[in-house]
């Protein structure tokens, strides 16, 4: 057990540094931020400077060594253009972008599991071409556009909630339901994959000559094994609804980390949006991690695979 622990968070950390390499190149391909904080009709001399005082007139692995060396401290720098320690700014808009992804998680089990279970018991009827229907939609329509659907629909034509922010209790609605919206349809088809196949099972046959209640046999024994693959899935894809709240944040105008990462970007805030992209993937793979670690004490084989 020791050593598959020790393969997998070795491989936990070799992952994190090549993502620590992919995105701070990456990022000084989006531009110079230099250009955002000085007027054209600067002399040359005031640009260096200013580059100097930023440390981009050093080389890149230069720049990258001093970047790994105060990251592995906890130190991400500061932001170009907000003047603030990148870690206090990631420190005050995780709190929302963690919210909001449990949000979406719960959402996508609520509903995709439930809709899994009608939709098989139902097959061919109204109630699974709607199961259907919700998982094409789910798994084929962009997330930005199920996003502004959303908001002019429910937000816009109707006013039942808050179009974008915070600032009320109703704001996390629609963002939860945008970002969740795909593990809804994923959940369901899964759900629905594994009801049919159990209920097919000989144990479910036996049960049935016995005159069981449907009711049990559903909920009771049925229900509990089919359970196993979406749980499997949701457990994987947790970190993902996390890390990957970028476009509901964007559209909706949730302050967390997402929308800080699309402002990283758009101003070419090397420091801000290398720490954030670091922090969406330490999240994403300490996620992967405790789900291999559960894993292993599940089935015992897992542990020599």
């Amino acid at each position: 057990m020791q050593r598959f622990l020790l393969r997998r968070l070795l491989l936990t950390v070799v992952t994190l540094w090549l993502v620590s390499v992919l995105i701070f190149f990456m990022a000084r391909i989006s531009g110079d931020p230099t250009t955002l904080l000085i007027d054209d009709y600067a002399s040359a001399s005031t640009l260096e400077e200013l580059r100097a005082s930023l440390g981009l007139d050093k080389s890149y692995p230069e720049q990258y060594w001093i970047f790994l060396k105060n990251a592995v401290q906890g130190d991400f720098g500061v932001s170009i253009v907000q003047k603030q320690p990148v870690g206090s700014l990631i420190m005050q808009r995780l709190p929302a972008t963690l919210y909001l992804g449990l949000v979406a998680f719960v959402f996508s089990l609520l509903v995709g599991i439930p809709l899994g279970v009608l939709s098989s018991l139902k097959r061919g009827s109204v109630m699974d071409q709607v199961g259907k229907v919700v998982a094409l939609i789910g798994q084929s329509a962009p997330p930005f556009w199920i996003g502004i659907m959303l908001m002019f629909f429910f937000a816009v034509r109707l006013g039942w909630v808050a179009p974008s922010g915070r600032e009320e209790a109703s704001s996390i609605i629609l963002p939860a339901i945008t970002l969740g919206w795909f593990n809804v349809a994923a959940n369901l088809r899964l759900m629905r994959s594994a009801m049919l196949d159990v209920m097919d099972t000989e144990y479910i046959k036996l049960a049935r000559a016995k005159g069981v209640n449907q009711n049990i046999i559903i909920w009771k024994h049925a229900l509990r094994n089919a359970l196993i693959p979406p749980l499997t899935f949701a457990g994987i894809t947790l970190g993902g609804l996390i890390t990957g709240s970028l476009v509901a944040e964007t559209v909706f105008a949730w302050p967390g980390l997402g929308q800080l990462a699309f402002l990283a970007v758009r101003d070419s805030d090397y420091p801000l949006l290398q720490g954030v992209v670091l922090s969406f993937a330490a999240a994403y793979l300490a996620t992967a991690f405790l789900v291999d670690v559960f894993y292993a004490y599940v089935d015992p084989r897992i542990r020599f695979s």
